[in-house]
């Protein structure tokens, strides 16, 4: 089961032609920088485009192709905007419940204090929506998308219109929401940082085509890919949390191997991940005494590339059990070290850089 959609549409600065064939569970992000088509594939999803050349399909059922469109109103959907669009006069309960009490008895499958425990706004139901922040108001209107019981949860950018503090407040609400939905999830953004909290499958967008398509893993790992997020090369581990050591760290447990963490999310059991900057790794050719840093894990070299800047190597370390961890070191500190494929080498992450 999974969800399709192959678009062909021509517009006047640029050309989407898509062919996508999604996860049925599970979170897929939808990645690239503005005007490469990400909003106008969700609208196509949602039925609020109706190009010719389209073809969508959900689990098997056919929502659109040369014969047939089923009308947004029409399709099993959850739409979250940038925009919460929620209604002023109606207080929260009111709004969350719109869309519910317009279903078929049949049809109410989503259960309301689930709902408002996942997102934590069990004490907003009789506030107005005057008085909540932007990022309360952003849970409300994705309360609303899940009362409706969808098939297929749609999310164009909702923290785009959040400031810095509103995004850490509802990103653990929406990691969540990924650990505990059973549903599709297809996650439209820029942001590299909510896509590798988030995303299970990625697919990355660049003037209306795919330019990389697979896990989050694979896509920042190889060589025509690994460059897609703008803040740097890094690497993604899932792994569990241990508890919190009386000096404020806490273990990461990657299965084999793990690192101690200073930052953490509140919600990290619920889909515990940690991101490595390829800038933050360092490599040594014996183990390091007496160093500030306290990660340091034996690997093997698998494959050395030049960097984008001529004085920079990429160095891609084995890690054991399909792990891999990606290093940016200089040029001269590769010849120095004298390092090779195969070679086991001591790779140290500072535990203050990880995210």
């Amino acid at each position: 089961m999974s969800v399709q959609i192959k678009v062909h549409q021509k517009f006047e600065s640029f050309e989407l032609n898509l062919d996508l064939r999604l996860a049925a569970s599970g979170v897929s992000a939808i990645f690239g920088p503005s005007g490469c088509g990400k909003t106008t594939c969700l609208r196509v999803l949602a039925g609020l485009e109706h190009f010719k050349q389209a073809e969508v399909v959900v689990n098997g059922e056919v929502w659109q192709d040369s014969k047939r469109f089923i009308p947004c109103h029409q399709r099993e959907i959850g739409y979250v905007f940038q925009e919460p669009r929620l209604f002023a006069h109606l207080n929260v309960q009111d709004n969350i419940l719109f869309g519910w009490r317009r279903l078929k008895s049949s049809q109410r499958h989503s259960k309301l204090l689930n709902v408002l425990e996942m997102l934590g706004i069990e004490s907003l139901l009789e506030r107005d929506i005057s008085a909540l922040s932007g990022g309360e108001r952003q849970r409300i209107s994705i309360a609303r998308a899940l009362m409706v019981s969808p098939k297929l949860l749609l999310m164009d950018e909702p923290l785009s219109a959040l400031d810095l503090e509103r995004k850490q407040e509802i990103l653990p609400y929406l990691e969540r929401l990924h650990g505990e939905l059973d549903i599709p999830i297809v996650y439209v953004s820029h942001s590299p940082a909510e896509v590798s909290r988030l995303a299970d499958t990625l697919v990355v967008l660049e003037k209306g085509k795919v330019r990389a398509q697979g896990s989050l893993k694979q896509v920042l790992s190889e060589d025509e890919s690994m460059y897609s997020f703008a803040d740097g090369l890094s690497s993604v581990f899932e792994g569990e949390l241990g508890s919190l050591s009386n000096d404020g760290l806490r273990y990461f447990d990657c299965d084999g191997f793990g690192f101690w963490l200073s930052q953490f999310s509140k919600n990290a059991c619920y889909n515990p991940r940690c991101r490595v900057f390829a800038s933050d790794v360092s490599i040594s050719l014996i183990k390091p005494e007496h160093s500030s840093i306290i990660n340091c894990l034996a690997v093997s070299i698998e494959k050395l590339s030049p960097g984008r800047n001529p004085a920079h190597c990429i160095v891609r370390l084995n890690l054991g059990k399909q792990q891999f961890l990606l290093a940016q070191i200089s040029q001269r500190s590769c010849h120095s070290l004298g390092l090779y494929l195969g070679q086991t080498v001591w790779a140290q992450i500072k535990s203050v850089a990880i995210l």
